[in-house]
């Protein structure tokens, strides 16, 4: 069973663009990214999007559809009525480079930011020993696909470009959050979170977890225990006092 279906695309650059009507027919069980393939085959030859599995596991096709940021491949169109106006546009949080396109590159510079894994310096590779419990605390972080949807959605650099420099975004905090929660990594990542990635700049509204698409609780299991740390070790009154007096001892 099919339909014609009314999907508003923005085509454009860095310099202009603007949203252009499309007719396209619609098929029983297609997803939006088929959508975009059929417009290429047959109204947009040149139009640009980035895609690559289309099993939502590459994190390519990031788009806003509606205004909600997804993965085109993993929106179904029988989610919308057949009378829906369907608008596709690129992540608003990045500089479009063509269409639905956009340069991400913020996200790379700030996975360089992040220092690795930091194991005791004594301690050889073999030696490495981990409870069970300590990896199911981390491995649900490790379901990233980097889809970068969190990072878009995030409205400290969503609604404030200057905060970009500043802030690491909820991809890369998570990142922390998993070394920190490490029984191995020694480096210490709670100051650094704080005076170097911006962690002070989440109030957890939790819009990040909102659009994971692999449901990853970064907020609740990722951020707000990062800032818990960051709390006890930054304004605990007996931390501090005991942070004066062996500073002060060693003078």
């Amino acid at each position: 069973m099919s339909y014609d279906a009314h999907f508003r695309v923005w085509r454009g650059d860095a310099e202009k663009g603007e949203l252009v009507d499309y007719p396209v027919e619609v098929n029983e069980g297609e997803v939006v990214l088929d959508i975009i393939h059929r417009l290429q085959q047959t109204e947009a030859g040149d139009l640009a999007v980035r895609w690559n599995c289309k099993a939502g596991k590459c994190g390519s096709c990031s788009m806003e559809i509606n205004g909600k940021p997804r993965l085109a491949c993993m929106t179904r169109m029988s989610t919308f009525t057949e009378t829906e106006t369907i608008t596709v546009t690129p992540l608003r949080t990045f500089p479009v480079i063509r269409d639905l396109v956009t340069d991400v590159s913020f996200n790379y510079t700030k996975a360089r930011e992040v220092p690795s894994f930091a194991p005791p310096p004594d301690l050889e590779p073999g030696e490495y020993r981990m409870q069970q419990v300590d990896v199911e605390r981390s491995q649900e972080f490790r379901k990233c696909i980097e889809c970068y949807l969190c990072q878009n959605t995030c409205h400290v650099v969503r609604d404030h470009e200057e905060n970009k420099e500043n802030f690491a975004g909820p991809r890369y905090l998570m990142r922390i959050a998993e070394l920190d929660m490490h029984p191995l990594d020694v480096a210490d990542r709670k100051q650094e979170a704080q005076e170097e990635h911006g962690l002070g700049f989440c109030n957890i509204t939790k819009c990040c977890t909102e659009v994971c698409p692999e449901h990853i609780k970064i907020t609740d299991n990722a951020l707000i225990p990062l800032k818990e740390r960051v709390v006890d070790r930054k304004y605990d009154p007996l931390v501090w006092l005991g942070s004066k007096i062996f500073k002060r001892a060693g003078a």
